[in-house]
């Protein structure tokens, strides 16, 4: 993985994740990946330290722009420790319920800005003779794509590996006076305007299929506006956030899914999203709020990657604003009304147009930026909740020998959406991660069995039968001891639509 050197100067979109960021919405995501076996902490070190210069960006600082004259700067850390990034956490005898709860713990709290963005727990000793990895990655260094390479990084294909290539001699040169940074944002702020004139002038230049940046600007904002004027009807999370986190998780077999989709239409994230507009609908009634004819607004984040960029940290990512119907008993009804919208949103190029958009936003001077990004938020009048998906590796991962035997994703949440779910997939299961606020969204719990029946209901009703085919890789004793009575029980970036 190529990255560039010290000195970088964060993207607007990335930054922004640092300004908008408050103790009781943190910003960074992670995982929990759960291990055979026990993970011993001095061999994941090692593991680990043979493996950083791939990815030198998790050994720099993010530094401020004196006077925040432009964007931070990744920075090398003169004090670079791994043991003040991997830490040990021990459960002993621990059910996945109290897995669960600590992870949540570990995960709610801003990450140390005075060192670089990432952590990791090494958890020991859970029930069942397994261990966990807890990870969190800010936001600003890494979204769910990016993630997910990283994950390639850390982890590996087989039991016992080759080793990675030697690290290279790399001069880390602290940070340049305070002059010469403040003279770099100013200049780097000139050649930024220069290019964005120079954008402006091809903006009429068709981007795919006849379509003109102009164009995709105008859908996306025709697209988006109505939801800015008509308020929604906010969920019962729809509140401040206190801070604290609660966490529940549910997973599916991907072959199921896909079956779904071929006896009933649309993409694995339209199937997704009429699971979660089922468990909504109950989620609703349970607190005694009407679902008749009633849309849930879902902000689903879209990677506008190029294969350029495919091996680069940061974020690539624009936003599709997906009405979800809630009061729609019928889930094949449900997921023909919701792979139209998402159909008609791609045939629009929206994605596009509001990653454009928010370019042009973004050419903001960064101290106006970064001073917006103090003030408290407006109220949320626009979405209900933020449901992302990530596609992952269909092949069986280790770390250090062991054996991965579940990957849960963590997620972050803000602007008064209360509860936010993240997906994943992983060795042919795909894994539901709710994440809730301990104040206003404390019940996810409730949120994951509704769920768990919306996916059953639509399963029956694409008459998909169960599936009882096992999953790549031998089973581990884990595995056969905890499967039920009486069944046996490369990333499809296509699939995820």
């Amino acid at each position: 993985m190529t990255q560039p050197g010290a000195g970088q100067r964060l993207s607007a979109q990335d930054a922004t994740f640092l300004y908008m960021e408050r103790q009781e919405s943190a910003l960074h995501i992670g995982s929990i990946g759960v291990f055979e076996g026990q993970i011993s902490y001095d061999r994941f070190v090692d593991n680990i330290r043979s493996k950083l210069h791939l990815i030198p960006r998790y050994q720099q600082i993010a530094t401020p722009a004196p006077f925040n004259l432009g964007h931070p700067t990744w920075e090398w850390d003169q004090e670079f420790d791994l043991g003040r990034h991997i830490h040990q956490v021990t459960l002993e005898g621990a059910t996945d319920e109290e897995l669960y709860e600590k992870a949540a713990e570990l995960f709610a709290p801003m990450l140390d800005r005075d060192k670089p963005l990432w952590e990791i727990y090494v958890v020991n000793d859970l029930a069942g003779d397994r261990s966990a990895l807890v990870s969190k990655v800010h936001h600003c260094l890494v979204d769910g794509v990016s993630g997910i390479e990283l994950l390639m990084i850390m982890l590996d294909v087989s039991v016992d590996p080759a080793p990675p290539p030697p690290a290279p001699e790399i001069e880390k040169k602290p940070p340049e006076s305070s002059f010469l940074r403040i003279v770099d944002a100013l200049l780097d702020n000139v050649s930024e305007d220069i290019d964005r004139l120079a954008a402006r002038s091809t903006m009429n230049v068709d981007i795919a299929g006849g379509e003109t940046q102009v164009r995709s600007i105008a859908r996306a904002l025709e697209t988006a506006v109505p939801y800015f004027q008509v308020p929604m009807a906010r969920a019962p999370f729809n509140k401040p956030l206190k801070g604290g986190r609660v966490v529940a998780f549910s997973e599916f077999s991907f072959q199921e899914i896909r079956h779904i989709r071929r006896a009933a239409g649309g993409t694995v994230n339209d199937v997704v999203l009429t699971v979660l507009g089922g468990a909504l609908g109950r989620y609703f009634e349970m607190h005694g709020q009407t679902t008749e004819r009633r849309m849930a607004r879902i902000l689903t984040p879209v990677n506008v990657r190029s294969d350029e960029e495919k091996e680069s940290l940061g974020n690539r990512i624009s936003m599709l604003l997906v009405e979800v119907p809630v009061g729609v008993s019928d889930p094949l009804e449900r997921l023909s009304a919701i792979n139209a919208r998402t159909q008609a949103l791609k045939n629009q190029n929206v994605a596009d147009g509001i990653e454009t958009l928010s370019s042009v936003l973004g050419g903001s001077p960064p101290i106006v930026q970064a001073a917006l990004g103090r003030l408290p938020p407006p109220p949320n009048t626009v979405a209900h909740m933020v449901c992302t998906n990530v596609p992952g590796p269909m092949i069986p991962l280790f770390c250090v020998g062991r054996r991965l035997l579940g990957h849960f994703p963590l997620v972050p949440i803000a602007w008064e959406m209360g509860v936010g779910l993240g997906v994943t997939s992983y060795n042919q299961k795909l894994y539901f991660g709710y994440m809730g606020d301990a104040g206003t969204g404390n019940d996810v719990q409730r949120l994951k069995e509704f769920t768990d029946q919306a996916y059953v209901e639509l399963r029956a009703a694409a008459g998909v039968e169960k599936s009882d085919l096992p999953e790549l890789g031998v089973a581990t004793e884990h595995e056969i001891a905890h499967r039920p009575t009486g069944a046996s029980q490369q990333a499809l970036a296509a699939d995820a639509g």
